[in-house]
């Protein structure tokens, strides 16, 4: 009888430790972020280098400025002004995104008429910034990494 206890006990506390580590893990995860998130619009820069585009005069490094505005419901457009190979290339696009419970997401962004662009993110200071990178491989190879701050306060209007 005395070894049933025994049992029962350590059966017990072991279930105990496993549920008490997989708790803050669980929370850990989820940081409360959504699409609503990103609400607002973010001025942007990235740099890096096209290194297999369709046309020999996308190769070479990129810069860009740029802006993200966030619908909060999933949508995003931008403008951007780049030079890309020394050539200034001005342009709009259109897209989508995704936001995770842990503060991380994915873009997709198309410029009228031209390859879809795809990035990874992950959020920072308090939901103000985001660090990306662009995550395109293919017929268009990119070496790309950006950052986005919010440009306005959530409660101006301007945002």
């Amino acid at each position: 009888m005395r070894q049933s206890s025994i049992t029962k006990t350590f059966t017990i506390a072991a279930v105990a430790v496993v549920a008490l580590g997989l708790a803050p893990a669980a929370k850990g995860d989820d940081k409360g972020c959504s699409s609503a998130s990103l609400a607002g619009t973010f001025s942007r820069r990235d740099t890096g280098t096209i290194l297999m585009a369709p046309v020999a005069a996308g190769v070479g490094p990129i810069a860009v400025v740029g802006t993200f505005t966030f619908d909060g419901s999933g949508n995003v457009t931008g403008a951007t002004v780049s030079s890309q190979n020394g050539n200034i290339v001005r342009g709009t696009q259109t897209g989508t995104y995704t936001v995770n419970p842990d503060c991380t997401g994915t873009i997709t962004v198309q410029p009228p008429g031209g390859h879809a662009a795809h990035y990874s993110f992950v959020m920072d200071d308090s939901e103000n910034g985001f660090q990306y990178i662009c995550t395109d491989s293919g017929p268009i190879s990119i070496v790309y990494t950006g950052t986005a701050r919010r440009q306005f306060p959530l409660t101006d209007w301007r945002r």
